[in-house]
């Protein structure tokens, strides 16, 4: 993904504020995995790993960890991180891994936040190539955040995330068609079993399947999946304003406006004063909150917003929030 790829791109910050993987999500995969009754858990890659924040998780079931990302940034940042000693770190495409992972050597490969990006056509037979018999794939991403307190953000969040205005909006300057893989909950992405490229690879892919940690708010663009598809959201987290904030500054398309409008980041906005009269501007987890571009101007509006409802909006209060996840399964036999 060239945002992520770019020297300007701040790993450290990417690493600090995008959310956590819950548990249950991983106990998921690990069901699966166990369920055809002759699985192993010694080897296991993450492709699109970026600074190892699924990868590290991998750690407590298999023997040996591997991740790959395109980004030189994010492979320096995984490999800086203690909590990732131990495990294999190495720049490269998922479309092609012939020069780092072996045929028929995987128990289990995982892509966390990174497979609408690939090119499927390219990633289901190299799947294939690498996965051993009765080992498992799952592919995963989050969607569109939510703040389940504050249902009325909705709007402002989906307006700011996917409206067309170039110049209120980051619609624009999300790359395509990655972005929209995404929003579609990776119903874009085909089935394997299917494809003759990936059958005629070591036989192909045996099963596959959808799953959603949605609840009730899958997106009702799409066709709607089956009910034993639709799990309960396990992705949440209560953060502090400050935290959300610098969740923003990781989305790649913020990037990509500044580029165009450099100019933005010297607006000033100047809504809730207390922030400055309580000595918050900045903060020693580089957060700072001052100025006025479009991220902190977004920000104040879901503040302004959770303010109208009555619920808490300083800076250092607490904010739920929860995004719903897709995960794709697919196995070898």
């Amino acid at each position: 993904m060239a945002t992520f790829a770019k020297q300007a791109f701040k790993a450290s910050i990417y690493s600090s504020f995008r959310p956590t993987y819950p548990r249950r999500l991983f106990q998921e995969i690990y069901d699966y995995h166990s369920a055809s009754g002759n699985a192993s858990w010694n080897v296991a890659v993450d492709l699109g790993c970026g600074s190892g924040q699924a990868t590290k998780q991998l750690q407590d079931k298999f023997l040996q960890v591997t991740g790959i990302d395109p980004s030189q940034p994010m492979i320096d940042a995984a490999k800086e991180k203690p909590e990732n000693e131990g495990i294999a770190f190495h720049r490269g495409l998922s479309e092609d891994l012939s020069n780092i992972v072996p045929d028929d050597s995987v128990d289990l490969l995982i892509s966390a936040q990174a497979g609408h990006w690939f090119n499927w056509e390219k990633v289901w037979p190299e799947i294939s190539r690498v996965l051993r018999r009765n080992g498992t794939a799952a592919i995963w991403t989050y969607g569109e955040m939510r703040l389940p307190e504050y249902p009325t953000t909705t709007s402002l969040i989906t307006a700011y995330a996917q409206g067309k205005d170039p110049l209120t909006s980051l619609g624009p300057y999300f790359e395509r068609p990655g972005r929209t893989i995404l929003e579609n909950m990776l119903t874009d992405v085909p089935d394997p079993t299917s494809m003759e490229d990936v059958i005629k690879v070591r036989d192909g892919l045996s099963h596959f399947e959808r799953r959603y940690f949605a609840g009730l708010h899958f997106p009702t663009h799409l066709p709607q999946p089956s009910p034993h598809q639709i799990k309960d959201v396990e992705m949440r987290l209560s953060m502090r304003w400050r935290d959300v904030l610098g969740y923003f500054r990781t989305w790649s398309p913020l990037h990509n406006f500044h580029e165009r409008f450099p100019e933005d980041l010297n607006r000033v906005d100047e809504r809730f004063p207390e922030d400055k009269i309580l000595g918050t501007s900045s903060s020693p987890d580089g957060i700072d909150i001052s100025g006025g571009d479009i991220a902190v101007r977004f920000w104040k509006d879901l503040r302004e917003e959770a303010k109208k409802c009555g619920g808490k909006y300083g800076v250092d209060d607490q904010v739920l929030v929860e995004w719903p996840i897709a995960l794709l399964l697919a196995r070898k036999a």
